[in-house]
């Protein structure tokens, strides 16, 4: 019969075994330690610009980065200062990822966990405590999240600043709205009762004053994104590439990304795109 035992809880920090570049390695080799998800190592100890190394960079498929620092002992300020600093400049340098500074250290105080949650939901922030057992000749790690990134919330909870069309053709053009327009006439055969809802960061549909955002569009000066909502089909993603449509998958919101050049395309390609709404119609238990 297996019997219960306590482990030997031993401090990182110090210990002639154990350096902060081995507990690097391990967590660059085995990055699903952390619990943040199928992550790819991309690079340790990074050079920045500004002076100093960013201790690992990670990734994913959905665009998210995360820079990681690592601190055995406490947290203090600077390893706090550090981490942000790193995740600013990894920001600035690559806007097209969604980035996430990652803190993971033996010991995060209440102090500096009060610190770390005024940032959080302004800076991305997670901060991870590391704790090592003594198992035999050997050590185990255990990587627990003490605070996560705030969850964003969706377009329906988010109340975004209300424009008009006037202000999508300052930043778009008269050609590219004419497309939204010439979309949202086609798909209105089988999506009935719906407004165009001029968003500041996209426009939207609403149906009896309440958002209902299943598609939405984010026009540019010489190409539109269809934004339609859905669950990752990869039999469906992989017809629609096959099919010449320039696509992605944002795991992280949910959505399928479609960009055309306009009107023109979407005809061309009208029987899968249609489908493809109708499935987030049905999806979110929308009907015609």
């Amino acid at each position: 019969m297996a019997e219960l035992i306590q482990l030997e809880r031993i401090s990182l920090k110090g210990n002639p075994q154990i350096k902060e570049d081995l507990i690097q390695n391990f967590i660059f080799n085995n990055p699903s330690v952390l619990g943040l998800g199928e992550l790819t190592p991309l690079m340790r100890e990074k050079n920045q610009p500004a002076g100093g190394r960013l201790d690992i960079l990670l990734g994913d498929d959905d665009g998210a980065r995360y820079e990681v620092e690592i601190q055995l002992g406490a947290t203090d300020p600077s390893h706090i200062i550090r981490t942000i600093e790193y995740w600013d400049t990894e920001k600035k340098r690559y806007p097209n990822y969604d980035h996430c500074a990652v803190i993971v250290a033996e010991e995060i105080t209440s102090r500096f966990m009060n610190v770390i949650s005024l940032f959080n939901g302004h800076i991305p922030l997670i901060a991870i405590q590391i704790a090592a057992y003594k198992v035999g000749d050997n050590i185990s790690l255990t990587f627990t999240k003490v605070l996560d990134r705030m969850t964003l919330g969706t377009d329906e909870e988010e109340q975004y600043e209300i424009t008009d069309r006037k202000y999508w053709e300052t930043n778009s053009n008269a050609k590219m709205l004419k497309s939204v327009d010439s979309i949202f006439a086609d798909i209105g055969q089988f999506a009935t009762g719906y407004e165009l809802k001029y968003n500041k960061f996209y426009i939207g549909l609403v149906k009896d004053g309440i958002a209902k955002n299943f598609i939405s569009f984010k026009p540019k000066k010489s190409f539109l994104y269809l934004v339609i909502k859905g669950t990752e089909d990869l039999e469906k993603l992989k017809e629609l590439e096959n099919s010449g449509l320039d696509v992605s998958y944002k795991a992280r919101w949910k959505v399928y990304d479609i960009k055309l050049s306009g009107y023109e395309e979407y005809k061309k390609h009208k029987e899968l795109i249609d489908n493809l709404i109708k499935d987030a119609m049905s999806y979110f238990s929308i009907s015609e």
